[in-house]
C-alpha cells in the first residue's frame, strides 16, 4: 500500500464463475447489460420451502475439471477451480511462472462443502455411520479450494483459507496483497468459492427469514435499496484474481486492470446476525482501507456495496458510508452487484473485486438492477438507471458477514 518500503500490489488477471456469466468478458458485459442471474431453483424440490430461487451457474465445469476427478471433489472446489483456470489464462503467466515459492493461494469460503456434508449425513441417518464415504472429510473441509488450487499449478507460496462467512472473498484478496507488499510472494492466487444452493441452506436461510420469497418474479427479487425488498436471494459462485507485484508485472508487459492499495477489517463485537447500529463497524474497515492507503474520502469515486437487499443491512451501509464520506457520500456512485447475481456469501467478495477491478479498467460502473422504489431512507447515489460511463480513480468495495465480522478493499485506475 501507500507505506514506505510494501511493494506495489496489481490485479492482472480475473476469473469469474457466476450466475450471470462466467469468465471476464461474459462478466462485464453481463453487468454493463443489467442481467439477473435470478431463477427457479431446478436441482431439488423447493416445495417446502418459502423461499425457492437463487443465483445457479449455468453449464458444466468438464473444460476445467475432469469429470472422473469431478466425483471426489465438492462441487464448491469445482467452481473454484474453474475460477483460478480462468484467471491463470487472462493474466498470460505460463505453467512455469505460476510454479514454486514466489506464488502463494488465498482461497476462501464461508461453509465449504455443504453438498457433501449433506450427502454424507443422510447416509450416515439411512445406512449408519459405517457407509459414510471415506472422502467425506478430504471434499468437506473448508481449506479444499485453496489445496487444490496449490497442488494443481504447484504453487508452493504462503496459503492460507479465510473462513468469514459473507466477507470471506473480500478478506482473502485483501490477506493475499499484504503477502506480496510485504515481499513474501511475487504472485498470489486469491479469492472465494461457495457452492450453498442444497436443500439444507436454503432451508436455513429461509426458515431464518432472510432469504427473499419474491418466487413469481425470480430475476426481479434481489432489490437492494428499495422500498419493496424483502431479503437477499442466495447464489453460487467463484472468483479468482491473479495479484502480482507491480514491477514484475510491467516488466513482463502484462495487462494490468486496477492495483489495490487499501484494506481493512474490523467486528461489530454487536450481534450474530445484526449489522451494527449507523454501521460502526463497517466505517471502521472502510477508513482502515482509505488510511492504509493514504486516500482522502473525497478522492474515492465509486464503492461497491455490500448491498444485500435485507432492510437492516442496506440501512446501515448507507448510514455507515455518510459517517466515512461526510458530504461527499452524495456525490459518490454505489451500486450493488449483487442484484445481478445474488448473494454468493464467501464469494461474493471476490467477485465483486473483480467487477471493481474492471469497472476501473474499463471506465463504466454497474448499476444496481431493480431499484424502481427506492426506499425514502436511503437517498445515495445508488446508480439505478443502467450501467454508467465514469473515469474513477479509486474505487472501494465492501464486504460484512454475520458475526460482525467487516472487510473492506480499496482499488486505484492504473
Amino acid at each position: 500500500m501507500s507505506v514506505t518500503g510494501l511493494k506495489r500490489v496489481v490485479i492482472t488477471g480475473v476469473g469469474p464463475v457466476t450466475p450471470i456469466g462466467t469468465g471476464a468478458e461474459a462478466f462485464a458485459q453481463a453487468q454493463r447489460a443489467g442481467k439477473s442471474g435470478i431463477g427457479l431453483i431446478d436441482r431439488f424440490d423447493t416445495s417446502n420451502v418459502a423461499s425457492k430461487i437463487a443465483g445457479q451457474v449455468q453449464g458444466d465445469l468438464d473444460e476445467f475439471v475432469d469429470p472422473r476427478e469431478a466425483r471426489k471433489l465438492d462441487r464448491y472446489v469445482q467452481l473454484a477451480l474453474a475460477a483460478a483456470e480462468l484467471a491463470a489464462r487472462d493474466s498470460g503467466l505460463s505453467e512455469e511462472e505460476l510454479r514454486g515459492e514466489r506464488v502463494g493461494t488465498v482461497i476462501g469460503s464461508g461453509i465449504g462443502g455443504v453438498k457433501t456434508f449433506e450427502e454424507q449425513a443422510g447416509v450416515l441417518h439411512s445406512r449408519g455411520p459405517g457407509r459414510i464415504s471415506p472422502m467425506f472429510i478430504p471434499m468437506m473441509i473448508a481449506n479444499m479450494a485453496t489445496g487444490h488450487i496449490a497442488m494443481r499449478y504447484g504453487s508452493t507460496g504462503p496459503s492460507s483459507t479465510v473462513v468469514t462467512a459473507c466477507a470471506t472473498g473480500t478478506g482473502a484478496v485483501g490477506d493475499a496483497a499484504r503477502y506480496i507488499q510485504l515481499g513474501l510472494a511475487d504472485v498470489m492466487l486469491a479469492g472465494g468459492t461457495e457452492a450453498a444452493v442444497t436443500p439444507i441452506a436454503i432451508g436455513g436461510f429461509s426458515n431464518m427469514k432472510a432469504l427473499s420469497t419474491r418466487n413469481d418474479e425470480p430475476e426481479k427479487a434481489s432489490r437492494p435499496f428499495s422500498a419493496s425488498r424483502d431479503g437477499f436471494v442466495l447464489g453460487e459462485g467463484a472468483g479468482v484474481l491473479v495479484l502480482e507485484e507491480y514491477e514484475k508485472a510491467k516488466a513482463r508487459g502484462a495487462t494490468i486492470y486496477a492495483e489495490i492499495v487499501g484494506y481493512g477489517t474490523s467486528a461489530d463485537a454487536h450481534h450474530i446476525t445484526m449489522p451494527a447500529p449507523e454501521g460502526r463497524g463497517a466505517q471502521v474497515a472502510m477508513r482502515m482501507a482509505l488510511a492504509t492507503a493514504g486516500v482522502n474520502p473525497e478522492q474515492v469515486g465509486y464503492v461497491n456495496a455490500h448491498g444485500t437487499s435485507t432492510h437492516f443491512n442496506d440501512l446501515h451501509e448507507t448510514q455507515g458510508i455518510k459517517h466515512v464520506f461526510g458530504e461527499h457520500a452524495h456525490h459518490l456512485a454505489i451500486s450493488s452487484t449483487k442484484s445481478m447475481t445474488g448473494h454468493l456469501l464467501g464469494a461474493a467478495g471476490a467477485i465483486e473485486a473483480i467487477a471493481v477491478a474492471q469497472a476501473l479498467r474499463d471506465g463504466v460502473l454497474p448499476p444496481t438492477i431493480n431499484l424502481t422504489d427506492p426506499d425514502p431512507a436511503l437517498d445515495l447515489d445508488y446508480i439505478p438507471e443502467g450501467a454508467r460511463e465514469a473515469r474513477v480513480e479509486y474505487a472501494l468495495s465492501n464486504s460484512f458477514a454475520f458475526g460482525g465480522q467487516n472487510a473492506a478493499l480499496l482499488f486505484r485506475r492504473v
